[in-house]
């Protein structure tokens, strides 16, 4: 495989890559000012805002161009100093699908050229798009304004493909086509992971010399372990959430559908109820999050699967939480579960284990990057709820090993930051500068060994 960021910018020789003055960022389908956990609105969401407020920071102004889905909400916004979100008019002011929303590329790529065209030449250094519906729109972006463009893909559908969870919609090969042509276009891709990496060069035949990783970060001035005694944090964080103070919680953040399976963590209670009643009955199961993609089909599909196992009583669901409210509930937890069938890297585990808190999570694509095993936490192959059950009941009442994997968890996430992605970002951003102003200058020569020539 080729040579890959692993979070840290690089340097030819004696001279630093060039870096961008200005970065117009694609997300078409979902926006940084989305709340995360509902609809669409998830990692990539908290990715982008990240990452552009510390761009900015660094000196290179950021324009997020995403879809106008309110009239209340004014043509630009300013996010931060330095930041800019451009919302684009490409069909019904109201949420659409992701599905539906290839239909409306065409209207999305129109209102970025116009506002590029409003703009002196040259005005945008560098293209990011997040997804594969803003790659598309990059793809044509880039060949318009003559400059390269850095693609992300967050997820890919031939890896969701091959871990549907049971009853889960499989991704239609529109997008899977729209994939490999993104693939096939963008200067620079950039993985999270180094499986995602060689997903991008097996499975989607991605030229290995253009392929980065780049892992995502955490807000550790956010996300932290309370100060002074951890039980006593966790016991004021319950009243706050309005949690039983006493037994265990354990909880689920994030979007309600089956990919990130939230249903493995109410069975595997169950479960825990035949295995161990005593241990099951002091257990409460947070889910915290709002109905997205498939799950919308069945938004009480959770409530109902609770009461058929017989464990509503333990089980408490929660709207997706904001400001303190979110780092509130890490800290109240004993372990936070994320049992995904497929996670491009899993930010919530991230985000966790900064506060403190163990995380269970499925051995499952960046998951086993945001988790070390045994460490900050525990991963689990497969999603049979007994063997969750197995092991929330090994992990709970061991008061001495859930304190060893809480420091661990603690440390582990401290070798994460988005200050160090942005790095990793400025010199993939370099890279695909040097090279585009390289092949400019080949061209250029070229047609000049062509003219003479005649």
């Amino acid at each position: 495989m080729a040579e890959m960021h692993t979070g840290v910018g690089r340097q030819r020789g004696a001279q630093p890559w060039p870096r961008p003055r200005r970065i117009a960022t694609l997300s078409v389908h979902t926006s940084p000012l989305h709340q995360p956990g509902t609809g669409d609105a998830g990692g990539m969401n908290v990715y982008i805002l990240e990452v552009a407020r510390r761009l900015a920071e660094a000196n290179v102004e950021v324009e997020i161009f995403t879809r106008a889905t309110s009239g209340d909400l004014p043509p630009v916004v300013e996010m931060a100093p330095g930041v800019q979100v451009r919302h684009i008019t490409s069909g019904p002011l109201e949420g659409l699908t992701k599905e539906e929303l290839p239909g409306q590329l065409c209207a999305f790529t129109a209102g970025v050229l116009r506002a590029e065209a409003s703009r002196p030449p040259g005005h945008y250094d560098l293209i990011h798009s997040h997804y594969w519906l803003s790659g598309q729109v990059g793809w044509l972006a880039k060949e318009r304004w003559g400059v390269p463009l850095v693609h992300t893909a967050h997820t890919l559908a031939k890896v969701k493909n091959a871990q549907l969870a049971a009853g889960d919609r499989p991704e239609p090969k529109a997008r899977v086509i729209g994939e490999e042509q993104v693939v096939a276009e963008a200067d620079r891709l950039v993985a999270n992971t180094r499986f995602e990496a060689r997903d991008l060069i097996d499975r989607y035949d991605a030229d290995p010399t253009r392929v980065s990783v780049v892992q995502p970060g955490v807000d550790l001035a956010r996300f932290r372990p309370a100060p002074g005694d951890r039980s006593a944090a966790a016991r004021q964080a319950r009243r706050r959430l309005g949690l039983p103070v006493d037994g265990y919680v354990v909880a689920f953040v994030g979007r309600i559908q089956p990919l990130k399976a939230p249903d493995v963590l109410i069975r595997a209670i169950a479960a825990l109820q035949e295995r161990d009643p005593a241990l099951a009955d002091q257990v409460t199961v947070v889910i915290c999050g709002g109905p997205s993609g498939s799950g919308l089909d069945r938004p009480t599909a959770l409530i109902e699967l609770a009461a058929k196992l017989g464990v509503t009583d333990g089980v408490r669901f929660l709207p997706p939480l904001t400001g303190d409210d979110l780092p509130a509930l890490y800290r109240a937890a004993d372990l936070v579960a994320v049992p995904s069938h497929n996670e491009s890297f899993g930010l919530v585990a991230l985000e966790a284990q900064a506060c403190g808190t163990p995380v269970l999570a499925a051995a499952v694509g960046g998951l086993v990057t945001a988790v070390r095993d045994q460490v900050s936490g525990v991963l689990i192959d497969g999603h049979d709820p007994v063997d969750w059950a197995r092991a929330l009941g090994n992990l709970l009442p061991n008061r001495a090993l859930r304190s060893v994997l809480a420091r661990g968890a603690e440390q582990h996430a401290r070798g994460f930051s988005w200050d160090r992605t942005v790095e990793g970002l400025l010199g993939v951003y370099g890279e695909a500068i040097a090279a585009h102003r390289t092949r400019l200058a080949a061209d250029l020569v070229g047609d000049a060994a062509l003219s003479c020539s005649w």
